[in-house]
């Protein structure tokens, strides 16, 4: 597989290996796809929360407690 980052993103990724956190360009490229997968899977899981949370709304089932109930009650 042959990418293209850029001048700016070559440069990061030189900068980088430079500081001794990787050891290479392709280990600096991996970190950045696994932190980009890693984000797209929580904000699904987010979403899908979100989703929950609205049809519950839409349903009626909504409760009246606080910001400050809720931390009461966790605490």
């Amino acid at each position: 597989m042959n990418v293209s980052l850029g001048r700016t993103w070559e440069q990061y990724v030189a900068e980088q290996v430079e500081s001794g956190v990787f050891n290479n360009a392709s280990e600096v490229v991996r970190d950045a796809l696994r932190r980009q997968q890693e984000y797209f899977i929580k904000l699904e899981a987010l979403k899908h929360e979100v989703g929950k949370g609205s049809d519950s709304v839409r349903q009626g089932r909504i409760s009246r407690a606080t910001v400050d109930d809720i931390v009461r009650k966790a605490g």
